[in-house]
């Protein structure tokens, strides 16, 4: 009996070797061939996608009109929304103090004119004196010479001689200086009170439609406050972002088409203005500006987008499902022996079904483009 017993146990501890050792070699069968992955090989071709811009139209220029000087407006007939010309009068300041003082100016002015004519006829007269005197002076020498005058009477005209010369100096001198000078200050008096007169009546400096007004007849304008806005809208702008890989295919100047929201069935000729030279804040992300000639029905504001046809570079080309991104890198799972690799990749431009790698890829090279989530480094897979 306990022979049997004995006999019963051995069999059982057997048996259940047995099953773990063929569970055990079960599981290690399992993770052997590893996660089943569908691959694709890295091709080789030009890559065309679709830039596409979306955003607001806003207005080619805008310009917030402001005075250079203070005064109470007496005239202004606009409102919002009227079109105006480049030099169209917008507003008139009024100018009855300015005009009393170019009068007091104008009168300063003649004044200071007369006293400069003054100072002149003075200087001719003492002109005249001092040849007057120099002759008398010559003549008395010469009978000097010859015994026929007195030293005396040579020593008085030589006296009257140098008087004259000095008072032709003088008149011709500091006196003739500060009279003109009198003058040019007059007349750079009249020129501010005409430059003042002139900041009186503000034009406008573009073309376009008034779309902000901030003073009525009567107010006071004041210095450097908007008292209208004019956008020309003539032209209108697309303005928008594109991504770095995107720069090397645009140039100025090339066309758009550009679709308005409310204009499904209307494509409007678009063309690029701009490409910023530095990238917004969020960085690898250029603006743009797409400018659109307005044929009369378009209005600033209206959401639009841009779209042109791109053509890459012959590159390494992989399908959009092999890519991974994370925390702003890049990579792929390179299929190599039944081994997914990590490898680390540069992306350049990208449609819906393929991505571009500028580094980091060879063609040829065999990528997993399913179950990419479920790897990781050096993981064995099973390429189905």
């Amino acid at each position: 009996m306990q022979k049997g017993l004995i006999r019963f146990f051995s069999a059982a501890m057997a048996a259940l070797m047995l099953f773990a050792s063929a569970g055990c070699s079960s599981r290690t069968t399992g993770n052997s061939s590893g996660v089943s992955v569908k691959t694709a090989v890295a091709d080789n071709h030009k890559l065309e996608t679709t830039l596409d811009v979306a955003g607001v139209l806003v207005p080619a220029q805008t310009v917030n009109v402001v005075s250079k000087i203070s005064g109470q407006v007496t005239s202004l007939n606009l409102d919002v929304g009227a079109s105006v010309k480049a030099g169209d009068i917008l507003i008139k300041l009024d100018t009855k103090a300015m005009d009393a003082q170019m009068q007091q100016a104008r009168a300063a002015l003649q004044s200071a004119q007369a006293a400069l004519k003054s100072v002149r006829n003075q200087a001719e007269q003492a002109k005249i004196n001092l040849d007057l005197a120099q002759k008398a002076y010559e003549r008395t020498k010469a009978l000097a010479d010859s015994n026929a005058a007195s030293q005396s009477q040579l020593e008085s005209d030589w006296s009257k001689f140098e008087l004259a010369r000095k008072q032709y100096e003088a008149a011709t001198g500091s006196a003739q200086e500060q009279a003109q000078a009198s003058v040019n200050t007059a007349q750079a008096n009249i020129n501010n009170i005409k430059v003042q007169l002139d900041n009186a009546t503000i034009t406008s400096p573009i073309s376009g439609i008034v779309t902000n007004r901030n003073i009525n007849p009567g107010e006071i304008a004041s210095p450097g406050v908007t008292l209208l806005t004019i956008a020309d809208t003539s032209t209108l702008k697309l303005k928008g972002t594109v991504a770095q890989e995107i720069m090397p295919l645009l140039k100025t100047g090339e066309e758009m088409n550009v679709f308005i929201d409310i204009y499904p069935n209307q494509v409007f000729a678009g063309k690029i203005e701009s490409i910023g030279p530095m990238a917004v804040s969020t960085g690898e992300y250029f603006p743009i500006e797409i400018s659109i000639k307005n044929p009369g029905n378009l209005k600033a504001g209206l959401s639009a987008h841009a779209s042109v046809n791109l053509t890459g570079d012959q590159g390494v080309v992989v399908p959009a499902s092999a890519v991974v991104q994370n925390n702003g890198q890049s990579y792929v799972f390179v299929i190599k022996n039944n081994t997914a690799l990590k490898r680390t990749v540069t992306l350049g431009l990208k449609n819906d079904k393929e991505i571009e790698v500028l580094k980091g890829l060879d063609a040829g090279e065999q990528v997993a483009v399913t179950n990419i989530s479920s790897l990781f480094d050096n993981i064995p897979v099973k390429v189905d």
